[in-house]
């Protein structure tokens, strides 16, 4: 990790309904950002143009968050439990109990990083060899890792620690540095950071010299010239794979730093440049949703996006991101991880529902949902 000579000033987090109004937004930028891209990914801006023009909204009839949603939500939930006790081996177990010893939903599993890592699992292998796949590099852990980023507010280098564990399990290098520039970003933006210091603090959790780094300085060195800037300076033409996690979260960061942390801009920015773009606009969404709150996503797509229909994660259906978001927050007491209770056993083999998360200050408060 860099040094903690270059970790920018990131400003104290606000009060409660600050933090609570960011992480709702964090969150629900994610799902936004996710279903809004799930159209254009793998797709070149032309052909998103040929289809639809630009697109300035949700194109299908039913939009709903692809496995960047469901994985976030499956973290969130993790993170929830064990808070900054986070240990591979938790993260391993719940791999295990909610997704790999378990009937898979139709697109078993995700990705090639996550179906690398489900097969290792399954062969008995544990952390940190089940991240060697050949997919270790992809943005899988980036999809997942704004969580960390609402959990650790105004602590990237937190952030950026509980992420690596989370992925130890399934990425290596450039695939964990991504989710740690995600993760860190996101903290920044929860603590009300100005847009460079956000990405000042992305920046500043990854290997100078990593791919990932060089990519993203190449990015929002050219954002003020639009997108097609930010692609050209990041994309490796004819490269087929685009779940790249130096390139998605790249793409990501440019969007996000284009529209000056505008959360409309933002998502669209991301979305209109294709490739990865359920992912690119998931995160771009993350980082402003958490930047400028939940009032900044527009009410038409806020409202569209319902629990997890556990395509992906079977075992995550019926959740919400923004009850997610509840147990991330801290309680009245400002004590990060305070305000969650878990009633049910956290030894067991099931995978965690919707009622087995409460928040104790909402008991107790009646605080709003």
């Amino acid at each position: 990790m860099a040094t903690t000579a270059r970790i920018p000033t990131v400003p104290a987090p606000g009060d409660a309904a600050d933090l609570r109004d960011r992480a709702r937004g964090a969150l629900l930028g994610l799902a936004v950002g996710d279903a809004l891209g799930a159209p254009a990914e793998n797709l070149r801006p032309s052909e998103i143009r040929a289809r639809w023009g630009r697109i300035t909204g949700y194109v299908t009839d039913r939009p709903a968050g692809t496995d960047d949603t469901e994985y976030a939500i499956f973290s969130g939930l993790l993170l929830a439990r064990h808070g900054s006790a986070l240990t591979p081996g938790h993260v391993g177990a719940a791999w295990h109990a909610w997704i790999a010893d378990r009937a898979e939903g139709p697109f078993r599993g995700a990705g090639f990083s996550e179906r690398g890592t489900l097969e290792n699992l399954r062969r008995g292998l544990a952390a940190p060899i089940s991240a060697q796949h050949r997919h270790a590099w992809s943005d899988g852990l980036a999809m997942r890792a704004a969580p960390f980023g609402v959990f650790a507010a105004g602590r990237p280098e937190e952030a950026a620690r509980l992420v690596a564990i989370d992925g130890s399990v399934s990425h290596e290098g450039e695939g964990i540095y991504g989710g740690q520039a995600v993760a860190a970003g996101v903290a920044a933006a929860m603590a009300g950071a100005p847009v460079d210091s956000v990405i000042a603090s992305a920046l500043a959790v990854v290997p100078e010299d990593s791919w990932t780094a060089r990519s993203l300085r190449r990015a929002v060195a050219v954002a003020h010239r639009g997108e097609r800037a930010v692609r050209s300076a990041v994309v490796i033409g004819g490269y087929p794979w685009t779940d790249l996690a130096p390139e998605a979260v790249a793409l990501a960061f440019g969007a996000y730093a284009a529209a000056d942390g505008d959360f409309r801009d933002a998502v669209l920015t991301a979305v209109n440049m294709g490739r990865d773009a359920d992912t690119t606009a998931a995160v771009a969404g993350a980082l402003a949703g958490a930047t400028q709150g939940i009032t900044a996503i527009p009410r038409a797509w806020s409202t569209a996006i319902g629990p997890a229909r556990g395509t992906c994660l079977p075992s995550m259906r019926g959740h919400h991101v923004l009850d997610v978001a509840e147990l991330l927050v801290p309680g009245e007491g400002e004590k990060w991880g305070a305000g969650v209770a878990a009633t049910a056993d956290p030894g067991r083999a099931e995978p965690p529902q919707p009622a087995d998360f409460a928040l104790v200050a909402d008991d107790e408060a009646g605080a709003a949902g």
